[in-house]
């Protein structure tokens, strides 16, 4: 061939030659770009010869980005209010095309050699260590960085920046540090111990050692994500790293362990081992999910992070619901739909289905079946069923029945219980029913039944005696629901019962089956602590009967069978399975509730429906659901100090309960956090307040116009991340129209407000009653500005869409949705969150027709 086609993007290139050899003359190149197709050809004019070596050299100029991705200009200031300016990559996917003409896909893996030019006063960082650095002019010092290891190019990274450092070694002599800028460098502690301790558990996990000489994590000023994974330099938003044990609360302790772990995983999954291209990214984001809560959960076992894992599963859940859901490995091409990949189905429930898995092949195997596959395609590139085939291999030496038919020692003809209480019968042939040893399990035909396929099962459960009757259909909201025909899932089940709380497991890999049981019961819980990606509807009486048992007794099953009954009775409501007062039947124990999780779950439930019903002010019922909603919390609200004392789940339980009660008017809760608000502002906001009740604090001070001024008068000042997050909070909380959108106006410009917090900010506001109708118009009005800094495609702006629409309940919202991204050039109108803004108002609407009446009905039955 003659042509070498790069990726580039707004490079200004030029001149280029080829040199064959070492001892060739360089011979120059034409080039030609193709903009839309952000490539960029150079065309030789002799062909170039197969298996000769060749070297290109490009000579090319580009501008710092003013977005949040490619080589990008950062900001800050000093204590002193001097502005400070740094440089910074974010190439993931498809942005290393902005800062060097390259082969930019993750297949394309090589090694890079790095040098930067600076001026003395910055140092430069990169993946790895500078091996010298060369005086070129008093003023100019270039860096020469040792040489990567073979890498994909969206993991290269660079900072030039003043930034100030502290360091530890592991237990392996990796050395760990943690970059911030200079005035904040005390709040790098946390981080850095965290990062130590998490990189030695990874190594002895997955017994591969590694294998750069440093890892650093830096703290950018402006930074679009939560975190990036770049080899030996991870990056972060200054809210995911830096922690100050006297201001920080114990969500910000759980986010930032969460996120270092996470970006740590990647060093080996996505980074060692990298899915071969963007439609399998799950890969690299469900398995740093995934690994992020088994690490944290061994290093940081007093975050108790296993408790908060299933909240992920309902968060996957809720979007995989939809009919513009997508596989979690689904074709992609162009930026923009590379860039949709990074959603709640890649990462959350990537991240579920792996902990099915372990679940179903135990946690040995699945750990065998991990380490063979970052052995064997170290340094390489992968596809789904990779992964499947090393899981399989791993199961072969274990000895363990996997079958729907267990019994340890079965007569001939029929079936009884038998040893350990429990026989399972199966209607399907025993061809495929049974793991044993010396016979391999197929991971890759049960798996691919979650990968490939959309959404997620529905079980309906049917006891009949001793015989429990399964029926698997597709769970789908809509309208228009389509057919779940042709959809089928290999689940593996896991079930306990009134007589026995040991763990039973059934894999149904056909529409319908049978479970005989010994006896009978008086009810049966599926899916045990919501390990499994599937929800369950219990016909006849069934629910009937868990509902008494939550009346009854609810600790008889666990905090995570709790919280997940309350999610699949609601899920069930919304597909006309059962009626919503059923489900309010099963709140009514909550006012005995005392665990997280359940609370929590019960909180994301009805605060949803109120939201919707607020934004429709219909006849005071929503008021009336308010008021069944405190109610039920009551005694846990009235029971929390306002302290930061506890365990990190009791202090997150009261930061969350504390901030609902004072948004909601809970009168107890408003004075006291009056009180403390008043003492605050006295003190000129020098008064130390209990992390983990500022955010109510604040909720209350914004109500007013001058407890308003106040708070921005602090924001301005206050350089800590987490405390300017608690504050943008409270400020998007007025009722004031005009304050809501000078934050919006403010959050795009960029000078007050970080343009990072700007859709969080108009999330905040599009929840605000005297602000959903502000955040719309927001939207329509900036949609070009919002595109073009955040990218279309992003995370970022389908939280905006999302989140600005998702209470959206009437015909003419409807129209006004539509209508806007219909008049969208045809790559806006078809973002995937588009179509799911558009799912959720449809199925508010049906929801608000089915079942307003029904709830209004249910509250005044006095039921508080």
């Amino acid at each position: 061939t003659s042509a070498v086609i790069l990726h580039g993007k707004r490079l200004h290139i030029t001149g280029a030659a080829v040199e064959a050899g070492s001892a060739g003359a360089a011979q120059e190149v034409r080039v030609l770009e193709h903009q839309s197709f952000e490539q960029v050809a150079l065309l030789a004019a002799e062909p170039l010869q197969a298996g000769h070596n060749y070297t290109l050299s490009i000579q090319y100029a580009a501008n710092l980005s003013e977005s949040f991705h490619g080589f990008y200009k950062s900001t800050y200031r000093t204590r002193e209010g001097e502005l400070r300016v740094l440089a910074a990559t974010q190439f993931e996917p498809t942005a290393a095309r902005m800062a060097f003409p390259c082969f930019d896909e993750p297949a394309f893996k090589a090694r890079f050699s790095i040098k930067i030019r600076r001026e003395p006063k910055h140092h430069a960082l990169s993946n790895m260590p500078i091996v010298k650095s060369v005086n070129i002019t008093p003023w100019l010092v270039e860096d020469h960085f040792d040489t990567t290891v073979k890498m994909s190019t969206y993991l290269v990274a660079f900072i030039i920046s003043d930034f100030k450092s502290i360091s530890k070694v592991t237990r392996h002599g990796v050395k760990i540090s943690v970059y911030t800028v200079p005035d904040k460098i005390n709040q790098a502690d946390y981080a850095l111990d965290a990062a130590v301790k998490l990189l030695d558990f990874y190594e002895d996990y997955f017994s591969i050692p590694y294998p750069l000489p440093k890892q650093d994590l830096a703290a950018i000023p402006d930074f679009q994500s939560g975190a990036m994974e770049n080899w030996g330099l991870t990056t972060y938003r200054e809210s995911a790293l830096l922690y100050d044990p006297e201001k920080s609360s114990a969500s910000s302790r759980l986010w930032i362990t969460m996120v270092v772990a996470h970006e740590l995983a990647h060093q080996w999954f996505g980074n060692l081992v990298t899915m071969e291209w963007w439609n399998d990214l799950w890969l690299n984001e469900g398995f740093a999910k995934f690994m992020e809560f088994k690490a944290v959960s061994v290093t940081h076992p007093e975050l108790r992070v296993e408790d908060y894992f299933l909240a992920r599963c309902f968060d996957a859940m809720e979007v995989d619901a939809l009919n513009s859901s997508h596989p979690i490995s689904t074709p992609v091409e162009d930026p923009a739909q590379i860039l949709e990949m990074f959603d709640d189905v890649s990462y959350s429930k990537g991240s579920c289905i792996l902990n099915m898995l372990r679940d179903y092949l135990t946690a040995d195997v699945f750990k065998a079946g991990l380490v063979q596959y970052l052995q064997k395609y170290s340094y390489q590139n992968t596809k789904n069923e990779d992964l499947w085939n090393s899981m399989t291999n791993a199961s072969a030496p274990y000895s363990r029945i996997f079958s729907n038919f267990i019994c340890p020692t079965v007569r001939s003809d029929k079936n009884e219980l038998q040893g350990d209480g429990f026989c399972r019968s199966s209607q399907q042939s025993s061809s495929n029913a049974h793991w044993t040893k010396g016979e391999t399990l197929d991971v890759r035909a049960m798996m691919d039944t979650w990968t490939l396929q959309k959404g997620f099962p529905l079980v309906t459960v049917t006891v009949r005696g001793k015989n429990i009757h399964l029926q698997q259909e597709r769970y789908v909201k809509g309208v228009d629901s389509p057919s779940s025909t042709g959809y089928l899932w290999h689940i593996p089940l896991t079930y306990i019962t009134s007589k026995s709380d040991t763990v039973q497991r059934f894999l149904m890999t056909t529409k319908a089956d049978v479970i005989i049981l010994p006896e009978e019961v008086e009810w049966v819980k599926f899916n045990v602590d919501m390990n499994g990606y599937y929800i369950v509807h219990y016909e006849g009486d069934g629910w009937d009967r868990l509902i008494n048992l939550l009346k009854e007794n609810h600790t008889v099953i666990s905090s995570n069978d709790r919280a997940s009954l309350i999610n699949n009775i609601f899920q069930l409501v919304s597909i006309k399975k059962l009626s919503i007062s059923k489900a309010f039947d099963l709140t009514v124990y909550l006012k005995h509730e005392r665990q997280v999780m359940p609370v929590l779950q019960g909180m994301n439930e009805l605060i949803p429906i109120y939201r919707v019903m607020e934004r429709r002010d219909i006849d005071g019922t929503e008021k009336q659901l308010k008021e069944y909603i405190v109610h039920l919390f009551k005694d846990l609200i009235d029971k929390q100090s306002w302290s930061d004392e506890g365990s990190v789940s009791e202090r997150l339980l009261r930061d969350s309960l504390l901030l609902f009660a004072c948004v909601h008017r809970y009168q107890p809760c408003v004075e006291k956090a009056k009180g403390y608000f008043a003492e605050w502002q006295k003190a000129d906001g020098t008064l130390s307040l209990p992390a983990d009740v500022k955010r109510a604090v604040y909720a209350v001070g914004a109500q007013t116009s001058e407890g308003w001024d106040f708070l921005l008068s602090k924001y301005r000042l206050h350089s800590f991340s987490a405390e300017r997050q608690n504050i943008e909070l409270a400020l998007s909380l007025s009722r004031s129209e005009d304050k809501l959108q000078w934050l919006m106006d403010q959050g795009l410009r960029g000078d007050i407000i970080r343009t990072q917090d700007l859709p969080h900010i108009i999330v905040f506001v599009a929840k605000n009653p005297s602000g959903y109708h502000l955040a719309w118009t927001f939207l329509k009005e900036n949609w070009e500005k919002v595109v073009e800094k955040f990218e279309l495609g992003s995370n970022s702006v389908a939280q905006i869409v999302t989140g600005v629409t998702s209470r959206y309940s009437t015909r003419s919202q409807l129209a006004q949705v539509k209508e806007f991204f219909s008049s969208l050039e045809e790559k806006s109108a078809q973002l995937r969150c588009v179509q799911q803004a558009i799912e959720t108002i449809e199925d508010n609407i049906q929801w608000m027709d089915r079942n307003f009446e029904k709830v209004k009905t249910w509250l005044q039955d006095s039921h508080l």
